[in-house]
């Protein structure tokens, strides 16, 4: 019997503007549960602008964007957080959690180990109580995945999450991700660097305020290789995943 693979996100004919600059124009693709989804294009393609409407923070223009995932976790672009911010690891995280609590809102004993298995899935279980403003940049990018996590959602959004991280922090980073996934939590992971990100995903869009591409790891190696400006890259990403 063939195994059905359930949507968990389905874009459809979408376009969306800022008054009268069009920011999207007629974007079609699926992400299937499971997926380690990557969306790349340039700067100003649209990718935050589409997250953006995924989450239902904007409204299509036109189209229409359906979600099967009860539960969305999402980190957005990374911002520097001081050095004097107070907040420790496990408050971070806790906040995660507020907006399942109705006033007063405590963190109770069940909460408490919700942010611990969130920690631990990211590697900083052995830092709760670190305030987390002394952390590196690569460690409050964990903290800020844990606070999503936390809410034990079935898809994980992330704009940008490397950006302003160290190559072997990046490293370290991707692979976290890659076990998340095979945890069993569908990645919707965006970035401009496009070498990174299709080593680890399995499908690929690629944006830049219309949809250029769509398909498979493989597909977009083929793709890129008959695009002479990309042809090196698409050729060594084919390498790299063997």
């Amino acid at each position: 019997m063939k195994e059905i693979t359930k949507t968990a996100i389905d874009v459809k004919d979408v376009s969306f503007s800022f008054g009268k600059e069009k920011a999207l124009s007629n974007i079609s693709f699926s992400i299937r549960k499971g997926d380690f989804f990557g969306l790349v294009g340039p700067n100003g393609g649209g990718k935050t602008t589409l997250i953006k409407l995924i989450l239902g923070l904007y409204v299509p223009s036109s189209g229409r964007i359906c979600s099967a995932s009860e539960k969305i976790g999402y980190v957005p672009q990374k911002a520097g957080i001081d050095a004097s911010f107070p907040a420790s690891v496990f408050e971070t995280v806790s906040l995660g959690l507020l907006s399942e609590k109705k006033f007063p809102k405590r963190i109770d004993e069940r909460d408490a180990q919700r942010v611990r298995t969130a920690l631990k899935s990211v590697g900083m279980e052995k830092f709760p109580q670190k305030r987390i403003g002394e952390l590196s940049g690569g460690q409050q990018q964990r903290v800020l995945i844990a606070r999503a996590l936390v809410s034990e959602p079935q898809m994980l959004i992330l704009d940008e999450p490397a950006t302003g991280i160290d190559r072997k922090a990046q490293t370290d980073f991707y692979e976290m991700l890659a076990n998340l996934n095979k945890n069993g939590i569908t990645i919707l992971l965006i970035s401009h660097d496009i070498g990174r990100i299709t080593r680890h995903a399995n499908r690929v869009a690629s944006l830049n305020n219309h949809l250029e591409f769509y398909g498979t790891h493989a597909e977009f190696c083929a793709y890129d290789k008959k695009h002479s400006h990309r042809a090196e890259l698409g050729h060594r990403l084919c390498l790299d995943r063997g």
